[in-house]
């Protein structure tokens, strides 16, 4: 076996976590030397800066600390959000947009250090392996990318073994039997009981949203201020896009919104059950698609509509970095120049229901829309119109002499008797 630094430098995904944690001792026995790098993308983490010393105790020669979470919000979670984003319409993609996100950083981090390889510690049955592997790749296809927990084959017993072998301090006990994800823009939740659909998740699957049976019997109204599709202030006052998402998540958790329960079609090739919270995104998500239905045009949004799924599965699938995905962002950007304005959501018992909204930018209007006096819309026009709208079917029937329609049904077989429609009644 080649001693440590032979093979050059290579950048870790570093948690503190067991597998990241034996991964430092397991990639210097490779002949790497071990460079990490901690995001920190909104997670209820440890300290960061323990996390860090730890790193290098292990046996890395630098340790990186990254603030990512104004970088995932800007080039992640807003062009998300302006996409309606919801892979198989429900899941809002939290931990999707920190993959890309993490892939970004260690490539960037592996240009300056000169590094030779990016290393992650994802399993081989997950499908963020996918998604770190394919976006690193599109990014710099010149460095390599090591999977160290996929590679081993080491059980969890023998990890602990390793560690100690290596003294390396890594917890000794779950706290929690799930595995667990967490982000700005919501938290997953997987394993244990949740594995068999049949079994209902349990209290400690949740941590970011109350059971909405027990959330406030009084509604809460906040008001959304959007800006190209973006939210800029919470009932009226502006603030930073980290400030408004964890105000939401705050506000909407404690009544119970953004719980999602679901199995989804995995990229990797099965079914799994994954439970979501999202209090921000999903409050967001509902605002936003309602604001476009009064400033986008018709065409316009049945356009958009096919290409939010594209979009939420390219997500999903590893596709960020990708011609098409750039291609989509272009046109979402496009659209979004209109999207400006306020929306009223009242927050109650897990939903989240828009009550109102307004802009500037609307198409929508009243004297149009009305049946009242004051009634702008010319009636007289509707002949002309409807004429012509139906003269292509109009036309193919007369030439295909479909003029008589027959029916299965006898007309006077359906006329029911006076005593027949009293008895209906």
């Amino acid at each position: 076996m080649e001693k440590s630094g032979k093979k050059g430098k290579a950048i870790l995904a570093y948690s503190g976590g067991l597998d990241t944690s034996v991964a430092i001792p397991w990639l210097m026995d490779q002949g790497y030397d071990v460079v990490t790098m901690t995001a920190d993308v909104g997670q209820q983490a440890d300290n960061m800066e323990e996390i860090n010393d730890k790193a290098i105790k292990t046996g890395a020669i630098t340790a990186h600390m990254l603030d990512l979470r104004e970088e995932m919000i800007e080039y992640f979670i807003w062009p998300g959000l302006k996409a309606n984003a919801l892979y198989e319409g429900v899941y809002p993609l939290n931990s999707a947009y920190s993959r890309p996100l993490i892939a970004k950083a260690m490539i960037r981090i592996a240009q300056q250090e000169g590094a030779v390889a990016i290393a992650h510690g994802c399993t081989g049955k997950g499908q963020d392996q996918v998604r770190i592997e394919v976006c690193a790749n599109a990014l710099d296809p010149t460095i390599e990318v090591l999977a160290p927990v996929r590679d081993w084959h080491m059980s969890r017993e023998q990890e602990m073994e390793y560690a100690e072998r290596h003294n390396v301090p890594v917890p000794t006990t779950r706290n929690s039997p799930y595995s667990l994800d967490d982000n700005l823009w919501g938290r997953s939740c997987e394993c244990g009981v949740l594995e068999d659909p049949w079994n209902k998740p349990p209290k400690g699957a949740y941590g970011l949203t109350v059971d909405p049976i027990e959330a406030p019997d009084k509604p809460a109204l906040v008001e959304i201020t959007f800006d190209k599709g973006i939210p800029v202030a919470i009932d009226g006052k502006r603030m930073s896009a980290i400030d408004l998402i964890d105000a939401l998540n705050k506000l909407a958790g404690a009544h119970g919104v953004g719980r999602i329960d679901m199995v989804e079609n995995r990229l990797v090739g099965f079914k799994s059950r994954e439970v979501y919270e999202c209090p921000a995104a999903v409050t967001l998500i509902t605002a936003h698609r309602a604001l476009e239905t009064i400033t986008l045009a018709k065409e316009v949004m049945r356009t958009k509509a096919d290409l939010e799924r594209k979009f939420s599965e390219l997500t999903y699938e590893g596709y960020w970095f990708s011609p098409l995905m750039e291609a989509i962002q272009a046109f979402v950007d496009k659209t979004q120049e209109v999207v400006n304005g306020t929306v009223r959501v009242q927050l109650y018992k897990g939903s989240a229901i828009v009550e109102g909204m307004k802009s500037e930018s609307a198409i929508y209007r009243e004297d149009l829309a009305t049946y009242s006096e004051g009634d702008a819309f010319d009636h007289a026009a509707s002949v002309g119109f409807i004429k012509v709208w139906g003269l292509p079917i109009k036309t193919w029937t007369e030439t295909h002499d479909k003029g008589s329609v027959e029916f299965e049904t006898d007309v006077k077989d359906t006329k029911l008797t006076s005593e027949a429609m009293v008895m209906a009644f």
